[in-house]
């Protein structure tokens, strides 16, 4: 459905603007989203229906909000700047089916919030054009939580979410990959040029669609452990994994032991970090508990 007054145009962006006297705080990350094209593609990566609830973050004018409410049962915003709550007010006045919360997502409540919002709906997902200085901890926050989401559609800064999609092997691949695909499926949905933003950031961004995981890729003993062995692997990228995971574990009499738990595990000492797969962290985690090496 398309409407004229649509927020998501130059003109109505700069409308809104001036008649609430908003000026931008560079220190919140706010780019505001002025194509349609975009939007249209991070909704339909979402997959929403009159079944289902979004939770999305950092809503700004409520260019994206809008589409969303046509999409789905309900929406909930949460937005961190109380200047722009009641430009969001005047903005999505027609739309009885969104909720705009005041607050630091970080520090919200999240499995409350989805109780009091979303008890209606079939599934969830996180829909957001997200700042790109708190990308990472906002998502780490949304999966490490193990909330009802279905999926997790967000604009981020291109190399994050590159990174995130990032096979064993090359450049782009480590603890963050990791990290993401332990819980979700990532896939690129679209690069974003900065021409679409007022303000123009000074990066270019990507749409990146996480699809959450039923199961983990790798079941393993102790998940807290798991990421601790894999991040130690990443602490010194140019250092091999047994380097790194000496410095980490082992004092410079145990190099022996290192090397037959290795072994065990099925992998040369002399690799590095980035060629592991999420399998072989899996197992060198347990192979190291079942040692007694936390």
């Amino acid at each position: 459905m398309n409407d004229r007054h649509d927020i998501a145009t130059p003109g109505r962006t700069k409308e809104i603007i001036n008649k609430h006297g908003f000026s931008f705080k560079k220190s919140l990350g706010q780019n505001f989203l002025i194509d349609s094209n975009i939007l249209n593609k991070i909704v339909d990566a979402a997959d929403l229906n009159e079944q289902r609830g979004a939770l999305e973050i950092g809503p700004g004018i409520g260019a994206l909000t809008e589409r969303l409410a046509r999409q789905a049962h309900n929406v909930t915003a949460v937005e961190i700047d109380q200047r722009l709550l009641p430009i969001l007010q005047d903005s999505l006045g027609d739309y009885d089916n969104v909720r705009v919360r005041h607050g630091d997502v970080l520090k919200v409540d999240l499995q409350e919030l989805f109780r009091e919002d979303f008890a209606n709906v079939d599934k969830v997902s996180v829909v957001a054009n997200l700042p790109y200085y708190v990308t990472t901890p906002i998502l780490m926050k949304l999966l490490e939580e193990k909330l009802p989401l279905d999926n997790i559609v967000v604009m981020i800064q291109k190399e994050v979410a590159q990174r995130m999609a990032a096979a064993p092997g090359g450049k782009d691949y480590g603890s963050l990959s990791i990290a993401v695909q332990y819980y979700c499926i990532p896939e690129l949905v679209c690069i974003v040029p900065k021409t679409v933003f007022i303000p123009q950031p000074n990066v270019e961004s990507a749409v990146i669609r996480l699809k959450l995981r039923e199961e983990p890729p790798v079941h393993v003993q102790d998940e807290q452990h798991f990421f601790e062995l894999m991040q130690a692997c990443f602490v010194q990228r140019r250092k091999t994994i047994a380097n790194n995971l000496k410095t980490r574990y082992f004092s410079g009499s145990d190099r022996e032991q290192l090397e037959q738990l290795l072994a065990e595990a099925g992998i040369e000492p002399s690799r590095r970090g980035e060629t592991l797969s999420i399998e072989e962290y899996g197992r060198l985690s347990d192979v190291f508990l079942a040692a007694g090496i936390r």
